[in-house]
């Protein structure tokens, strides 16, 4: 599934919510939904900071380092 298509889907979801309720299974699909989007969300903020460098003051560059 396209992110497109899982941000669609939470939005139809979150929209029926407001107005009539979600069943037991929509509900379980949406939690669904979200992780997957959340998990994406993770992942490409990852892969930006690995490529991310910081130039100091003397103009050498420094990779971001990731905390322990």
């Amino acid at each position: 599934m396209k992110m497109d298509e899982v941000i669609a889907r939470i939005n139809v979801l979150a929209k029926k919510a407001k107005t009539e309720g979600l069943t037991p299974e929509e509900l379980a699909e949406r939690d669904k939904l979200r992780r997957i989007y959340i998990d994406s969300v993770k992942a490409n903020l990852v892969g930006q900071l690995e490529n991310t460098y910081i130039i100091g003051p003397d103009g050498k560059k420094k990779k971001v380092e990731r905390k322990q």
